[in-house]
């Protein structure tokens, strides 16, 4: 049997008899894709831009450490795991499920009402073909939402950033809760063991007879120095010798009837000179801390943004697809490639025929 070969240069004479069927085929097919074309919607697309940081930043437990390094946590962060926690949080099908249902995307879509398997699944499927979230080279995220409504798609893509920072935040609030309830329990605690230490320090007053220390022992001082001093004369001659005596002795003995003496007053030195210090301590300590419960507390109600938005989304000025002039063309290409292979194979098949392959 007698096979002719074909090559490339062959398809010239062949294409040239088929000429017309050709034609009629890719006008056939510019004609139905262009038809198609038109009749498909115009896609938009808006894009909003933000770079996540790290939620440490706004824990209560380190806020107020010093300026330098409050300054230095409410930079960006860009880190890897607070890129891949935003698009995680992004693609997540409850973040999903609330833009469906605040943006009715059920009925945009036109896939049914709600709660049927089949129309959750589809509205969801629409939902994630018209979402993309990516990590670009300069550490930024692009969110990204199509849809034939231009204003549609940048509401939905704003607020899919709004939803992200929430949940973001939400991850780490519990933990501030719990750090900002251990600066309330600092701040109780600080403030009983003042309370009870500022009551001893009065009660050590109280008992000691002493109330300033410096002021004090410098009018003790003075006044044994004077007294020893008028008894030393009375004692010479002239003087009520034993009235000073007394006088001496109360200030100097405990059981001399003095409230003030030097034995009460030596004896409560020590104790009042710890006493103040604890206080004194104890008191520098609860201002901080109350300064410090009270910034946590307001930190944690401000719910600073655990995101910076560097472009938010706007509805698009032209569309993004589809590209009827591609489309178009695409068809012909395709009609005309399917057409030379039809009419090639058409005529490899009758060259092979047995009847002919026989010699006339």
């Amino acid at each position: 049997m007698f096979v002719p070969s074909f090559s490339l240069l062959s398809l010239g004479p062949i294409i040239n008899r088929w000429k017309r069927l050709v034609g009629w085929a890719v006008g056939l097919a510019a004609l139905v894709s262009l038809v198609v074309s038109l009749l498909l919607p115009n896609i938009y697309r808006s894009t909003a831009i933000f770079i996540p940081t790290n939620p440490q930043a706004a824990d209560p437990d380190r806020l107020l450490e010093d300026n330098a390094q409050v300054r230095g946590k409410l930079e960006l962060g860009g880190r890897a795991e607070d890129l891949d926690r935003v698009i995680s949080i992004g693609e997540s099908q409850p973040v999903a499920e609330l833009i469906i249902k605040k943006f009715d995307l059920y009925r945009h879509y036109k896939v049914g009402p709600p709660g049927d398997d089949d129309h959750d699944n589809a509205v969801l499927k629409e939902f994630s073909d018209n979402l993309g979230i990516v990590h670009n080279d300069r550490d930024a995220i692009e969110l990204t939402f199509m849809d034939k409504d231009k204003n549609l798609a940048a509401n939905v893509a704003n607020a899919m950033v709004h939803v992200i920072d929430s949940v973001n935040q939400q991850l780490t609030f519990e933990n501030r809760r719990t750090v900002l309830d251990l600066h309330r329990k600092r701040y109780e605690f600080l403030n009983t063991n003042f309370e009870r230490s500022r009551r001893e320090l009065v009660k050590a007053r109280r008992h000691y007879g002493i109330y300033g220390l410096e002021m004090q022992g410098r009018y003790m001082a003075k006044q044994i120095i004077e007294t020893e001093a008028a008894l030393r004369k009375a004692e010479g001659g002239g003087g009520d010798v034993a009235g000073l005596r007394r006088a001496l002795r109360g200030l100097t003995r405990a059981d001399g009837g003095n409230v003030i003496n030097l034995e009460r007053f030596v004896q409560g030195a020590d104790s009042l000179n710890m006493f103040a210090n604890r206080v004194a301590d104890l008191g520098s300590r609860l201002v901080s801390a109350r300064a410090t419960y009270e910034s946590a507390e307001l930190t944690l109600k401000g719910r600073i943004s655990s995101i910076y938005k560097v472009q938010k989304a706007y509805p698009a000025t032209r569309k993004s697809k589809p590209f009827r002039s591609l489309i178009v063309l695409g068809s012909m290409l395709v009609t005309f490639a399917l057409s030379v292979a039809f009419i090639t194979l058409l005529e490899f098949y009758r060259h092979n025929r047995p009847d002919a392959a026989q010699p006339a």
